[in-house]
């Protein structure tokens, strides 16, 4: 397998994490320690407070989903221009958060991540694409 192939496998399992909660899968896809660069500071965290943390957030937010709009890989690099698009469950408004995120992976797994967000409400303009590492926007 191409190191190309191996980043877009790692990013296919990391979005059913993510879209389909098969959080079985998080092993496979993120380091015994993972380094995150956010909005909260710097941390490190394991990858099963990691994931403990997704699920959460996706009981707060059930149908929240991670579009993505650009993307690039590099041998262990990766970057994504993405929104987080959810629904208000008090108001039942939708909700939109913009964002952009670079990764580095050791051994096939997600290690480091530096996460920059915008303000609620905004959004990139332009059509998703269909997956993570798709090219081609949605219809």
């Amino acid at each position: 397998m191409t190191d190309h192939s191996k980043i877009s496998d790692l990013f296919d399992r990391w979005e059913k994490v993510w879209h389909e909660g098969q959080y079985d899968l998080v092993p496979s896809c993120v380091g015994d320690h993972y380094v995150r660069h956010d909005e909260g500071g710097d941390r490190t965290v394991t990858r099963e407070a990691y994931a403990a943390e997704i699920a959460a957030v996706k009981k707060e937010r059930p149908d929240i989903r991670v579009v993505v709009y650009d993307h690039s890989f590099g041998d262990d690099r990766a970057w994504f221009r993405f929104a987080f698009k959810w629904t208000d469950t008090a108001t039942g408004e939708p909700r939109s958060r913009a964002g952009m995120q670079s990764y580095r992976t050791e051994a096939g797994k997600l290690v480091e991540t530096w996460l920059s967000m915008q303000p609620l409400g905004s959004s990139w303009a332009g059509k998703p694409q269909e997956r993570w590492t798709s090219r081609q926007p949605i219809g």
